[in-house]
């Protein structure tokens, strides 16, 4: 499945009403017809937050929300970008002279991080130019994905106008990398899931080398995705990338305590994998060698006997160069713990006990308080509404995607479903007035959706 490309699928435009009104937004736009269409879903991360970048398995779906973008390759170098959302302003660059802005992350500029990488792994320098007129479903900034869902789409548009073929890992690997142009250090969770997702199934999948197998969700329970409706822009701030980084120093820090070579070691699934360990004894190592409180630039210099100027040019990435306090102890203590949580929930899925729904949701619960504690990528309305949804039924309850805003999603049994969504959205979206329009999308329950696929007109 996997070493196949993203499917081809002809269809009747007329009897695809979404397909159709973005054909016709494409002529009145451009005066021409789109020669093809290309869709990559959003998706919503039930466990496993944080620690893709560390090396370790998560367990994410892909939602139905998605970007559609309907493509026409034309003669000229010049790319056209338009969006079906007036918020999004049209841009207009010449394929061959790709500049990606990182101090300013606009929307096209994720399309470019798509087209470059492709762009780049066939070292191509005449690339054709192309009209593409954007339609997004997903909530922007809500942790579920929507940018990463646009670069794996202008990925996919970029090879299918070129005519070469990749496999949906190579795609899915080529654009983890590429998303780096705008300066996040993802760990390719997101791009993995966006194109080797299945239908009816989630996925654990693992890194290094990339690799997803089904997990079968419980059949009497459903997930429901909350916005709370505060966006968090993960390539504008430095939240995202610190937490890299302090996982990196924390990974260095660890190997040398361990007497292992630290230079050579990036990631806290390294450290793990060297010593040959399980998880709980990571704990325990992450006890003995790290401490709570907080670390200064001066004292990881010490422990690694190394100069600012080393770290700085070295270890920091740019944006993280002036930061002055690393937590080092409590990012590790989730990475190891969260990671633990991912395997668990994955074997109560494929062992499903009677209480099946009830341990989950103790695994996704256990996972907020982490990452609200020890990772603190939590904020005052997402603790809020997990707790609204735990109060109204929901087995399990956490922040979903990057968080610092963004999502939640709950765990909630089917038979609860009509009565969890009625309190849920009087208790936090019409008591707070956060009354947003209807295309917010704030409650909705999902089920696991398909990948990333291109559309012929039949």
């Amino acid at each position: 499945m996997a070493t196949e490309g993203p499917a081809t699928c002809r269809v009747q435009v007329a009897e695809h009403p979404r397909l159709l009104k973005l054909k016709e937004m494409f002529k009145s736009k451009f005066g021409s017809i789109p020669r093809f269409y290309v869709r990559a879903p959003g998706r919503v991360n039930i466990i496993g937050e944080h620690i893709d970048y560390c090396g370790y398995s998560v367990l994410p779906m892909a939602v139905e929300q998605d970007m559609l973008i309907a493509v026409e390759p034309v003669k000229t170098h010049i790319l056209q970008l338009a969006n079906t959302n007036p918020l999004y302003p049209d841009f207009s660059t010449s394929a061959n002279n790709i500049q990606i802005d990182k101090t300013n992350p606009l929307w096209h500029n994720y399309f470019l991080c798509g087209l470059k990488g492709i762009q780049e792994h066939f070292g191509l320098n005449n690339l054709t130019g192309m009209n593409c007129l954007v339609d997004g479903t997903i909530p922007p900034s809500s942790g579920l994905s929507s940018s990463s869902a646009l670069v794996c789409c202008a990925g996919l548009v970029t090879l299918t106008v070129l005519g070469m073929n990749l496999s949906k890992v190579e795609l899915a690997e080529i654009c983890a990398k590429s998303e780096r142009y705008i300066g996040t250090e993802g760990g390719g969770m997101d791009q993995s899931i966006a194109f080797l997702a299945e239908e009816g199934t989630a996925k654990l999948i693992e890194f290094s080398p990339l690799k997803a197998t089904d997990v079968k969700l419980p059949s009497e329970a459903v997930f429901v995705i909350a916005n709370s409706c505060v966006e968090m822009k993960k390539a504008a701030t430095s939240h995202f990338n610190i937490r890299v980084m302090e996982c990196r120093l924390a990974a260095k820090l660890l190997a040398k305590h361990k007497h292992l070579q630290w230079d050579k070691v990036l990631r806290l699934e390294e450290v793990q994998a060297n010593l040959g360990v399980s998880l709980e004894e990571m704990l325990l190592i992450t006890e003995d060698a790290l401490h709570p409180e907080p670390y200064s630039p001066e004292e990881v210099c010490r422990c690694l006997e190394i100069s600012l100027q080393e770290l700085r040019t070295q270890i920091l990435s740019p944006n993280t160069q002036d930061v002055l306090v690393f937590k080092l102890y409590q990012r590790a203590k989730h990475v190891y713990s969260e990671a633990a949580r991912v395997l668990q929930f994955k074997k109560i899925c494929e062992e499903a006990p009677d209480n099946m729904v009830q341990l989950l949701g103790e695994l996704m619960t256990q996972s907020h308080v982490s990452c609200r504690d020890m990772y603190e990528c939590s904020c005052p309305e997402l603790d809020q509404l997990v707790d609204i949804c735990r109060k109204f039924g929901a087995q399990g309850s956490r922040l979903t995607g990057a968080g610092w805003g963004g999502c939640t999603v709950s765990i909630v049994p089917a038979d609860k479903l009509p009565g969890f969504l009625a309190n849920v959205r009087e208790a936090y979206y019409q008591k707070s007035n956060r009354s947003l329009a209807p295309e917010k999308q704030s409650l909705f329950a999902t089920k696991p959706g398909g990948g990333a696929l291109v559309f012929l007109e039949a």
